[in-house]
């Protein structure tokens, strides 16, 4: 028969109570790992990262604004119209190239060609009235000449005649009253050639002043009939300059009135860039710095001349001359990328500009551990940027690897793995 043992049952129990507060105390434990394990991190495709290094040397801060090649305003020839006029014909159009004195249209107008004949009338009228002045100033002149010619014979006769009779009477052979009659006869010689000379003197100058106004009559309807003329002239409109003719906004038979643009030429290899640089780029530009353009046909060095001081849309106009030859099809308007070289940093830690992240400012990277499997978000303070480059101020050292591409997406982790 069997034997009861409570001893044993109670130690059985306190076995189970025993392994039943060990699993108790392992599961906790096991809970408590697992809820302090951190998630894994989420895995991206290496292929969709674009990543850069950390190097150090000398770092080109520029600035990148697109723009579009336009005539310099030197070689910009803007055609107005002289005088009202109608088109009655147009020889050349739009992408012409023309000569100076190619006739690109040609303007009509009757009473400007009625006037320029009166003026050539005037002219001519008042070129017969300046010779006939001057012949009859001339001949009464001469008249008066002759008339002081024949005084002055009279003169010398009776000089002659007043030192003879002086003579004679010196030796008693006439008498007083001859000598003083043949002396006063020459002396009143003397007067009135004096006085026909002073005469002639005064015709002289009423002669010069006479034909002096009639002179001044003439260079006014001369300079009146020329410019009747060249505004005649005008009406067949030319080039004046060697370039490409770009606009003519005008059609047979429009009126145009005085001042109208009737055609721009301009000449094509002589261009500019006009760079459109945002507000907050801006501010470092200076003329006189080196700059690039790219016409993606090829790329022309170039000098800044000319900033806008005015802001329109957040950006800055800024004028480049281009220091070089352009490429085969530069022309006007067409588009253009531009770099502006600001300063040059020597020996600096720098890296490609991230995707996002401003100038002095600290942002936040993700940096690859050494075996390029996984990358770690760390804080980076940043200097100075550029159009590719950025400028490292903390946060990383030379030869760090770090990702430049948007990474918005990962922003609640701090680590992902690189698939």
């Amino acid at each position: 028969m069997d034997i009861a043992r409570p001893d044993l049952k109670k130690r059985k129990f306190r076995h189970q109570v025993l392994w039943s507060a060990i699993g108790l105390v392992l599961l906790a434990a096991i809970t408590l790992l697992v809820m302090r394990l951190k998630p894994a991190a989420p895995t991206v495709d290496r292929n969709t990262v674009w990543t850069d290094t950390v190097k150090r040397g000398n770092m080109i801060r520029q600035v990148r604004g697109l723009g579009t090649l336009v005539p310099r305003e030197d070689r910009i020839r803007s055609i107005p119209a002289e005088t009202d006029g109608t088109v009655v014909r147009i020889f050349e159009l739009p992408g012409a190239l023309v000569h100076p004195d190619t006739i690109i249209l040609q303007l009509t107008n009757p009473e400007l060609s009625q006037e320029a004949q009166d003026a050539t009338l005037q002219l001519n009228e008042a070129q017969a009235d300046y010779h006939n002045t001057q012949v009859s100033l001339e001949s009464s002149l001469m008249d008066r000449r002759a008339t002081a010619a024949d005084i002055h014979a009279q003169y010398q006769q009776a000089q002659l005649q007043a030192r003879t009779d002086q003579a004679l009477y010196k030796l008693g052979v006439i008498s007083g009253l001859s000598y003083s009659d043949s002396k006063g006869k020459a002396d009143a010689l003397t007067t009135r050639e004096d006085l026909q000379k002073q005469e002639i003197a005064i015709n002289q100058k009423a002669l010069e002043t006479q034909l002096a106004v009639q002179k001044a009559k003439v260079e006014q309807a001369s300079a009146l009939a020329q410019l009747k003329q060249r505004e005649v002239d005008a009406l067949n409109v030319r080039a004046g300059i060697e370039g490409v003719l770009v606009q003519m906004p005008l059609q047979i038979g429009q009126h145009v009135p005085v001042g109208t643009e009737l055609a721009q030429i301009i000449q094509p290899d002589q261009l500019k860039a006009e760079l459109q640089i945002a507000e907050t780029q801006a501010h470092d530009v200076q003329i006189g710095q080196p700059a690039e353009i790219d016409t993606h046909n090829g790329v022309v060095p170039g000098t800044v001349t000319r900033i806008n001081p005015a802001v329109v849309n957040g950006t800055v106009t800024v004028d480049v001359r281009l220091d070089g030859s352009l490429p085969q099809g530069a022309r006007p308007d067409l588009s253009v990328d531009g770099t502006v070289d600001l300063q040059r940093l020597n020996e600096v830690l720098y890296v490609g500009r991230p995707a996002f992240g401003n100038e002095n400012s600290t942002i936040s990277l993700f940096k690859l551990d050494p075996s390029g499997n996984y990358a770690t978000r760390v804080p980076v303070k940043v200097g100075r940027a550029s159009v590719n480059e950025i400028q490292i101020l903390g946060g990383l050292k030379e030869g760090d690897t770090v990702i430049l591409s948007d990474m918005s997406r990962w922003d609640n982790v701090d680590r992902i793995r690189l698939d």
